[in-house]
């Protein structure tokens, strides 16, 4: 038997079956105010304009927000970070496959990326339980995607089947991270309303470190914990010796049951700070009861989450 013409199809079908090696990213048809568009989803809720007006230039979909796909970094209640991992990437690929209709006024975020709403995108993916709705603020999120959310969390859908957090972890940010001194926050979100809290730290995490929510809250209330400080008879006499800035670094590292460190507190200070603090986290009035189940993040720097470098956590 001659097996040349058995050999050549073997041949022919891994080669049009093979991907291209000129193809280019799948793209998704996106009407950008108005005009079609062909994009390429890179996340659930971000992508690159391929061609038109808008060509080469990144969006950021507004409203809600998706779980890193980067690799295994999330997790909260029975949810494995692989698994996590998993509803990420479905996310990206319920994006890529329909078509939606996106519309801006072309502001754009603190990474230059192009701020879209895409209603019927965001109400989908968080409907499906893919995607959580999101404020940057602590406003609450669109009342769409509020509702889409409750309907999700409901039926236990996606990223609800295994515990619903009191806030999502959604970033984390390491001091050696702030090259302009800005100071340091993560953000959590709301998983009812999807309003932001930014919690403020002075951590410099190591690769690979999981963070997890430590049930901090809003500056106003760390604020009136802080004006009620000065005010206790045993503090009044040194209080003096503390600006405001200060005292919110040491009630925000209290919070989440940090010790005092000696360089935000004079060693004689800490006899009658120390009891002070303990009193108000007993209270509750520090911070958050964490009731829910608690979301956590790995901790990879944006350097080391992509390309053959990567930190180990992610491979």
């Amino acid at each position: 038997m001659n097996m040349r013409p058995v050999a050549f199809c073997a041949a022919l079908i891994v080669t049009l079956s093979a991907p291209s090696a000129f193809a280019g990213p799948p793209a998704s048809k996106v009407f950008l105010n108005g005009v079609p568009a062909p994009v390429y989803f890179n996340d659930g809720d971000s992508f690159r304009v391929l061609s038109g007006r808008f060509q080469g230039s990144k969006g950021r979909l507004a409203g809600y927000n998706t779980l890193e796909s980067y690799g295994p970094v999330h997790q909260w209640g029975t949810w494995t970070y692989k698994e996590m991992s998993v509803l990420a990437k479905m996310a990206t690929l319920n994006a890529q496959r329909g078509v939606w209709h996106c519309t801006s006024d072309l502001k754009t975020d603190t990474y230059g990326r192009t701020l879209w709403w895409c209603e019927d995108l965001a109400a989908d993916q968080v409907r499906k339980g893919l995607a959580h709705a999101m404020s940057v603020t602590t406003e609450p999120a669109k009342a769409v995607l509020i509702e889409a959310q409750k309907e999700a969390i409901a039926a236990k859908r996606g990223i609800w089947a295994h515990g619903v957090p009191d806030y999502v972890l959604t970033s984390t940010h390491a001091t050696s991270e702030d090259a302009e001194g800005r100071g340091t926050y993560n953000r959590l979100v709301s998983s009812v309303d999807g309003h932001s809290l930014k919690w403020k730290h002075d951590n410099d995490y190591p690769e690979c470190t999981v963070v997890c929510d430590a049930g901090v809250d809003t500056d106003a209330r760390q604020l009136a914990v802080v004006t009620k400080l000065a005010a206790e008879p045993t503090f009044a006499p040194i209080a003096a010796s503390y600006d405001t800035t200060r005292l919110l670094k040491i009630t925000n590292a209290a919070s989440q049951g940090a010790s005092i460190q000696p360089y935000l507190v004079a060693p004689e200070h800490g006899a009658i700070l120390g009891p002070l603090l303990d009193g108000y986290k007993a209270a509750g009035e520090l911070g958050r009861n964490v009731t829910g189940a608690k979301a956590c993040v790995r901790h990879v720097d944006f350097k080391r989450r992509f390309g053959g470098g990567r930190a180990e956590c992610l491979k």
